[in-house]
This record gives structure tokens, sequence and C-alpha cells, in this order.
């Protein structure tokens, strides 16, 4: 039994139901399994999903007839599930629905050219239109934004043990304090990690990206950490740097940089403003400060059930912040053999501006020098 009040599908079938009307389109044939869920509420591995301006099917394997009736009718979606012996039968059915459509949108990326060749019918016309369901997703519903809020709750708990964790063992590594932070975070009521955990400290904080290694954590390191957990489909995704000890005047001064930088970002955070604008100004503002060489990255991003998904805060996106969007605000300098810095808050789009669901503190990182052995 969730937590949660259940999630209910019928409003996003009649946003994707309307906006097949307004462009003229028949049906969507939808390949990913994100946007099955996201309109189906279905969370099986294999399924095609065809919506239409009136219905539409749900067409699963015969390991999934059973869980697509439950969680169809758990969701109040109104497609038919068909329940398919044979992945070629589940092709050739598809194909036949398609084809009794006239004109049917598809995205791209949802498909391989065979599987494409294969669903798309011998007589509809078919209109590429990628991100067609994605445009929908990026604006959340209450249902979303309680779990999103939840997980986010969950990596802050786990985050709460990082200064002790790191404080009383000398020989702590990357690897340890990823590990003990994902424990944390299922204790919390996650059902794991969002993403691969991100523990970057020393030189590796110079990598965004980096995978916790064997590296012992040491006095004068930044350490980067990059959390979320997973609830119910749904991401959340942090990132906070703490000094160790006694660190140089080059770290402070470029954590300084990075989470008055964040701070302003934060603030830009509210309906109608371009997403693209909120890159741009950090990226002029860091270049004010002669630090634009070690800008590694864009500014955030969407949050949903995907941890990268639109809409982007990167320089030159047109598309413009909307009420009940979640976007991530993460500015980071990084610079080879020295280290890095990265702040990074979600946050839910509102009426008034924004609400930031990641709590853990940002304005004192650093950590009492290690324990000697």
């Amino acid at each position: 039994m969730s937590r949660f009040a259940p999630i209910v599908v019928v409003e996003r079938l009649r946003v994707v139901r309307a906006r097949l009307e307004e462009s003229s389109l028949d049906a969507v044939l939808v390949g990913s399994l994100t946007n099955i869920c996201y309109l189906t509420g279905f969370t099986g591995s294999a399924g095609i999903a065809v919506v239409t301006r009136s219905g539409g099917v749900l067409c699963v394997d015969g390991r999934y007839g059973q869980q697509a009736r439950e969680q169809l009718d758990r969701a109040q979606c109104d497609l038919e599930i068909h329940v398919a012996k044979t992945s070629g039968e589940m092709n050739e059915f598809v194909a036949r629905i398609v084809s009794s459509q006239t004109k049917v949108a598809y995205d791209a990326n949802e498909f391989t050219l065979a599987q494409f060749e294969s669903l798309g019918g011998k007589s509809a016309q078919m209109c590429r239109v990628d991100g067609f369901i994605g445009a929908v997703r990026e604006v959340k519903d209450t249902s979303e934004i309680e779990r999103i809020g939840f997980a986010a709750r969950c990596a802050d708990e786990a985050l709460q043990i990082v200064p002790e964790l790191i404080g009383r063992d000398s020989l702590i590594t990357e690897r340890d304090v990823r590990d003990e932070l994902e424990y944390l975070m299922r204790k919390a009521g996650a059902d794991g990690p969002s993403y691969d955990t991100i523990v970057a400290s020393g030189e590796n904080a110079a990598l965004p990206h980096h995978r916790p290694g064997s590296r012992v954590i040491r006095e004068g390191d930044a350490v980067v950490i990059d959390v979320g957990a997973l609830v119910e489909g749904y991401h959340s995704d942090m990132t906070r740097t703490f000094l160790v000890g006694t660190c140089s005047d080059q770290l402070h001064q470029m954590y300084e940089s990075v989470r008055e930088v964040q701070q302003h970002a934060v603030e830009m955070v509210r309906p109608g403003v371009r997403c693209g604008d909120i890159d741009s100004w950090c990226r002029d503002e860091f270049a004010r400060r002669g630090v634009a060489d070690l800008v590694a990255h864009s500014t955030g991003h969407g949050v949903g059930l995907l941890i990268h998904e639109s809409p982007w805060l990167r320089a030159g996106v047109e598309d413009h912040l909307k009420i009940g969007q979640v976007v991530t605000v993460e500015p980071g300098l990084y610079r080879v053999g020295v280290g890095g810095v990265r702040i990074e808050d979600l946050l839910v789009v509102t009426q008034t501006g924004h609400t930031v669901l990641t709590h853990s503190p940002k304005e004192s990182p650093c950590l009492p020098s290690l324990p000697t052995t």
C-alpha cells in the first residue's frame, strides 16, 4: 500500500488527446516505457501503447496481463488492454491499430528503425513529433510533486550523516560514504538511489560525474556529493560540497563563487522566465569573476520519472518555465588537479515563484579537521 495519494491519469490522457486534436492528429504511438507509465500507470518492462482522440490500447505480453489490468484500473486509465503471446504478435496487433488511423504521431527517440518499420502500419500517415508526450510530462501534478518531495527529504535525511561520518574516520573512502548514503535513503523510505551516487574527493572533485572509488578522504579536500532518492518511479536530485579541515584559499574562493551564483540563479526561477536566460546569467557572472574556464556543464534540467528530462536550463533554450515544472539549479566550477565545487537544489515552479525541495545546509560547508591515526 502506497503512503501517497494514488496517481490518476485521466487528466494526463485528456491533455494528450487535446494536443492530438489541436495538431489535427488522430493518434500517438508510444514506445517509451516511461511515457507508457505516465499515461497508464503500467510499470512492466515491455509494452506498446496507442492513444487515440477517444480511446486507445495498451498491448503487453503474457507476463504482464494481470499486472496491467490492476495498474490501469488503479490509475483510472481508459485504455483497453491487449495481451499478446509473442513480441511478433504484439507488433502485428499494434500495426493493425495504427493502420486504422489516418494521421499518427510518433517520437523517433522511442523506437529503433526495425521497431518503427514493424509498427508503422501500411495505410496511416506517420508524423514525427519528438517530445509529444515529454512536453506534457514537464508539468507535474500534485501526486508527482508529493513523491518527488518525499524523495528529496530522504536524500536530505541521509546527507545529515556526512559530517559525522567523515569526522570520525580518518580512513573513510568515497565508496564508504556512497554506501552509507544509499543505505540511509532506503532506511528513510526510498526505494533506492535515484542514480549512481557521486562522491568525489580531492582531485576527483574536478570530475563532474566521478564514480566513487577507493580514494581515502583527506585533510584539505573538497568533497562533492551528488545524491538523490527514487520513490515510486520518481527521482530527486541534490548536490552539496564539503570542505574538509584546512583547505586552500582557492577552494574557498571557488565555493563562495558557486554559492553566490547558485543562490541568485535559484531566485530567478519563476513562471515565464526563459530557461536559457538562467544558464546565460550564470555563465556571464562566472566570466565576470574570471573563472569562466572552470565551467563544465549547464545550469539545470527537469526531474521527474527520469532524472534528466525537459525543461533544460542551458544557453540558447527558448522555452519558458511553467507552473508545476520541477527543475534543478546546479552551477559548478572545476579545476583539474585542485578539485571542484557544485551546489544543486531541486525546485518546483509555483504561481508566485518557486518552492525549494532540498534543504541540506549550504552556507557552512567546512568540516572539522580529520582525526589523526
